[in-house]
Parts: structure tokens; C-alpha cells; sequence
């Protein structure tokens, strides 16, 4: 077979009309569903502010939560179509539907166009201000496609800037002041696992199947750093703020132990060589589940309990 004939092979199959129910579930899974509970970042904000249990709140985080899929889903679109020849040397990303031809392009890009006018709509229509944050997590992530993931540093800082952006969103839409602690534990706690994502990228990947451009410029030393120096960072932050709070402090203390034991359980499983897809890591891992649970019960008790 004389090469790049699958390639082309893959090409022409993208140009077939596919059913239409077909067409759908690919657009569904072009859309990632599952990494959808991301933007569950948008409850923090009200969570800690011990607002999230009124109706209007409630309704105000589920609306910042969908703009963010539809916005969310819109930019992986995009990536898959530009992505699409290099996700097919890779294992589990050849599967993707664009890349697998299941998908065409163009559809991808009109159906990315629509969700991304729909969330940017219905985010103005929450808030004007969540319009606003809406078009900047555009432009970040389309900087990120066409620019800053060619960057070194800068690829992680974007990519952990989405999730502040996330998180912002949910203060945002329900008017919730967002304190300096709180943005910089979510930002160093989102520089801590797009730092892993990369160290567990570079720990699998081979000569052949290099799949981003600054993959080979990172050392696992550099990472390891990265890693150790934003947990730190964000255990100091949070304990600082758990001592602002005098009238929670005992909630608020006990809840440092599973904060700090869930990034060190995290880092651990990292260096042992998975972590390449965090949702997946944080939702089958049982210690990182109970940790989180305990972590959240502690935390909500210092917003609805204690006093």
C-alpha cells in the first residue's frame, strides 16, 4: 500500500453522504459530551458562596453551564477539523469522527458557527457580562488553535486559563463576588492539570506519533516542577483563605487535609504514567473520588454549617 493511501482513503469518505441519525451521533460525539463536566467549574463560585440552593441562582449557573457546552463544544469542533490528519497517527484520537471521516469538515464548521452564536446569545441574554466573557473564551481558544498551542508555556497557560474562565463564569452569571484566593487556587489548581495532561502526553508518546508541536520541547524535570510548584501554590492559597475565615475555621481546616491529599493522590498517579485524560483519571480513580467527596463535604459544611 503505497503511503498516505488511508489518508486518502479517509478523505474521500468524509465527502459521502451519511444518514442522517448517523450524522447526528457524529456530530454528538464530535462534541464531546463528556468533557462537558468541565464546565461544572460554574458552580464554584456560588457553592462557596452559599448561594446555590436559591431558585434564581440555580437557574443562572444551568444557564452559564449550557452556554459553556455549546461555546465548549463549538472550539473542539474546530480543533477536530484542524487536528484531523494528525489525530489520525494517534491511537485513541483516530476514532474522533472527523478524523475517522465519519464527520465532514464543513459540517463541522457550520454546526461549530451555530453553537457558538447560540451560547454567545443566550449568554448576553443571562448577563451582558457573560457576552463578554463568552467572546473572550472564543478568542482565547481560537488564539490557542491557530497560535499559542505552538508555544511553549503559553500553551499551558491558555489551556489553564479556560478553566478560570470556566469558573469566572459562574460568579459572573449570578453576580457573585469572586475573591483574589479563589481565582488564584482555580488557576493554579488548572496550571496543576493541563501540566500533567502534558507530563502524562510526553511519558506515551513515541517518535511516530508526536501529535503537538511543543510536546518534545517539554522534559518530564520541567513538568515535574510545574506540577510541584502549582500545587504548592494552591495548597498555600487555599490555606491562607481558610484562615481568613475565622467564624468557618474548623470546616474550612479540616477540608485542607483532603485538598492537599487529593493533588499529591493526583501528581502520584500522574508520575506513574496515566492522567493523559484528567476527567477519566478523576472519575475512575476510587481514592481521588472519596477524597473529593470528603473535600466537599467538609467545604459545604463551612458555607451551610458552621458559623
Amino acid at each position: 500500500m503505497r503511503p498516505g493511501f488511508a489518508n486518502d482513503r479517509l478523505r474521500a469518505g468524509a465527502r459521502l453522504p451519511a444518514a442522517p441519525a448517523a450524522g447526528r451521533r457524529a456530530l454528538l460525539r464530535a462534541c464531546r459530551p463528556r468533557q462537558w463536566s468541565k464546565n461544572l467549574l460554574v458552580l464554584a463560585a456560588p457553592a462557596a458562596a452559599g448561594a446555590i440552593d436559591r431558585p434564581e441562582v440555580a437557574a443562572q449557573v444551568v444557564g452559564a453551564f449550557v452556554v459553556l457546552c455549546l461555546l465548549s463544544s463549538a472550539t473542539y469542533l474546530v480543533n477536530d477539523v484542524r487536528d484531523r490528519d494528525q489525530d489520525r497517527l494517534h491511537a485513541r484520537k483516530r476514532l474522533r469522527p472527523i478524523a475517522a471521516g465519519e464527520l465532514s469538515p464543513a459540517a463541522a464548521l457550520r454546526s461549530a458557527a451555530v453553537l457558538a452564536l447560540l451560547g454567545v446569545g443566550l449568554a448576553t441574554a443571562i448577563d451582558p457580562k457573560l457576552g463578554v466573557l463568552g467572546c473572550g473564551y472564543l478568542a482565547l481558544t481560537a488564539s490557542y488553535s491557530v497560535w499559542l498551542r505552538n508555544v511553549m508555556v503559553l500553551d499551558i497557560l491558555a489551556i489553564a486559563a479556560g478553566f478560570v474562565l470556566r469558573a469566572l463564569a459562574g460568579g459572573i452569571a449570578t453576580d457573585i463576588y469572586l475573591s483574589r484566593w479563589f481565582v488564584i487556587v482555580t488557576a493554579c489548581c488548572a496550571i496543576f492539570l493541563v501540566a500533567a495532561k502534558r507530563y502524562a502526553e510526553l511519558r506515551s508518546r513515541s517518535a511516530a506519533t508526536i501529535t503537538r508541536a511543543t510536546l518534545a520541547r517539554y522534559s518530564p524535570r520541567a513538568l515535574t516542577l510545574t506540577l510541584a510548584s502549582a500545587a504548592l501554590i494552591a495548597s498555600v492559597a487555599y490555606t491562607s483563605w481558610a484562615f481568613t475565615r475565622p467564624s468557618h475555621l474548623l470546616w474550612y481546616g479540616l477540608s485542607i487535609a483532603p485538598f492537599v491529599l487529593w493533588l499529591a493522590r493526583y501528581a502520584r498517579l500522574v508520575r506513574a504514567g496515566v492522567g493523559e485524560a484528567p476527567e477519566e483519571l478523576i472519575l475512575h480513580d476510587r481514592t481521588l473520588l472519596v477524597l473529593s467527596a470528603v473535600w466537599a463535604a467538609l467545604f459545604l459544611g463551612g458555607v451551610y454549617v458552621g458559623h
